[in-house]
């Protein structure tokens, strides 16, 4: 039993040493909910993405679930929110906030679950690392895909871990499910079925490792036999981000795709006899990078694997928990795919390979407990200061966006053509989610050729572009709304 002073729970009989007490579990539920309350209260506004989901769900409560897939191509978590605003008559932000809420509180207490089985001892640790860990916190108060598929994959790693204990085709079946449910936020979700394969790699040696392998893969095969029978008697069902999808994975396309990276790269950097070792350079650098904001995300729960004697936390984790090791390595292949095929990467993709160590990490953080006892408290503090620094917003708001939005509600007409650095400024005028691929650099280069009344810009340009650029169009900056930060938004019109 670990000697800490503070907290008195954590060192409590039930939380130590019972993978049966539920304590722990309601402890992450509960405590998950309370935080991304906290989060959305502070909320000035919705992100991008979000805006343009509760758009799209708001077009479908308006023309109907068709609208859905012209207005954007994998819809199914806007109809979702607006098939829940219609049954239950609550506000689509409302209704969106609810189901990211419910979607956290499970993940956090679908992790804890499973660290559970992976380290039954003290486990109230798990609960306050899933609560503290940056990767998962800081996006609480975000209306976002990504805490549906988070949902959905960690339930079918759960699963996954009792399929693999005890075998049937019902729990393979239940996989798949909760797998294609969680492919609708998010088809990366996808990785889990060659990761959940290749967990059985180690049993194919066996009658029952063949047969699990046909249990698992029953179901897709079905799918896949119903979905070529259908697109063979004509029937449309494909859809582009599917399509898309594919492509980005095609092993032509990506060495293509890294090739062009590699020779920019060898062009503008490396000398001459270095650019045959441009492609390997740039992979293992682009490699090196994700690692890195993996390790960042991880906040200070990195800090007990910096110590040699926690190592064989790592060793138990793949022993026992393969599932979630296969994926890990799965996953962090598809964002290298994707950074070399898009060119960029944020910590929102990179996320799910912090929530798939969570065991792992706790396991850690027990070990370096029990080997410096008097760090303990330290490191409950640290924790619980992550908690409120990852939820708690110390910015003032971007209140001029609201401001601004309000105004030209008022003060513009809904066929005026308007052009908007920031989509969101147009979704709180009721004016929807206008998406245009013209950037502010090219409009003061003249490429829209005046087809906008008014530009609503959200970062004032430098005044030796933006001058000339206003007396070449003959406009004038009608309104300007600034936060408290200092952050201007520019009305610009006649």
């Amino acid at each position: 039993m670990l000697r800490l002073s503070i907290p008195r729970r954590f060192l409590s009989p039930r939380a130590c040493g019972s993978s049966g007490d539920a304590g722990p579990v309601v402890a992450a539920l509960l405590g998950s909910v309370l935080l991304s309350l906290l989060a959305f209260s502070q909320a000035t506004l919705v992100g991008r993405d979000a805006a343009l989901y509760l758009d799209v769900a708001r077009q479908v409560l308006e023309q109907g679930a068709t609208v859905a897939f012209r207005a954007f191509d994998w819809p199914w978590f806007s109809l979702l929110l607006a098939a829940t605003g219609k049954v239950f008559g609550l506000p689509l932000e409302t209704a969106a906030q609810l189901w990211c809420t419910l979607f956290v509180a499970g993940t956090s207490a679908l992790l804890v679950v499973v660290t559970l089985r992976f380290s039954p001892g003290c486990n109230y640790w798990a609960s306050l690392v899933v609560l503290s860990l940056p990767a998962f916190n800081q996006f609480r108060g975000d209306i976002i895909r990504e805490h549906g598929s988070w949902f959905f994959c960690v339930l079918a790693l759960h699963l996954a871990l009792q399929w693999l204990a005890r075998g049937g085709w019902w729990r393979a079946a239940a996989i798949q499910a909760a797998i294609g449910v969680a492919a609708l936020f998010r088809l990366e979700a996808l990785v889990l079925m060659p990761a959940l394969a290749a967990s059985l790699l180690g049993e194919l040696h066996t009658r029952t490792g063949w047969m699990r392998l046909l249990q698992f893969n029953a179901l897709p095969l079905t799918v896949g036999l119903a979905a070529a029978l259908a697109l063979a008697s004509g029937t449309d069902i494909w859809q582009p981000r599917i399509a898309g999808f594919a492509a980005v994975i095609d092993p032509r396309a990506l060495l293509q795709s890294l090739d062009e990276m590699a020779n920019l790269f060898a062009k503008i950097i490396l000398e001459y006899h270095s650019k045959e070792d441009a492609r390997q350079i740039l992979v293992f650098g682009l490699l090196l990078t994700l690692l890195v904001k993996f390790c960042a995300l991880n906040g200070p729960l990195c800090v007990p694997l910096l110590f040699r004697a926690n190592w064989q936390a790592v060793s138990a984790y793949w022993r026992r928990l393969r599932p979630f090791a296969w994926t890990w390595l799965l996953y962090l292949c598809v964002l290298l795919i994707f950074f070399i095929k898009f060119r960029f990467i944020n910590s929102r993709y990179t996320s799910f390979l912090n929530l798939l160590v969570v065991p792992l990490l706790t396991m850690a953080l027990m070990l370096f407990c029990r080997s410096h006892a008097r760090w303990s408290p330290v490191a409950v503090v640290v924790l619980l200061a992550f908690i409120l620094a990852n939820t708690v917003s110390r910015g003032p708001g971007k209140t001029h966006y609201l401001e601004a939005a309000a105004w030209l509600a008022e003060n513009t007409k809904a066929e005026d053509r308007v052009y908007y650095e920031d989509a969101r400024i147009a979704y709180y005028a009721g004016r929807g989610y206008p998406r245009t691929d013209m950037t502010v650099q090219r409009v003061m280069a003249g490429a829209d050729t005046g087809r906008f009344r008014y530009y609503v810009l959200t970062h004032r340009p430098n005044e030796d572009t933006l001058l000339p650029w206003l007396a070449k169009e003959r406009k004038q900056v009608v309104r300007q709304f600034r936060n408290a930060k200092g952050e201007t938004i520019l009305v610009i019109g006649e």
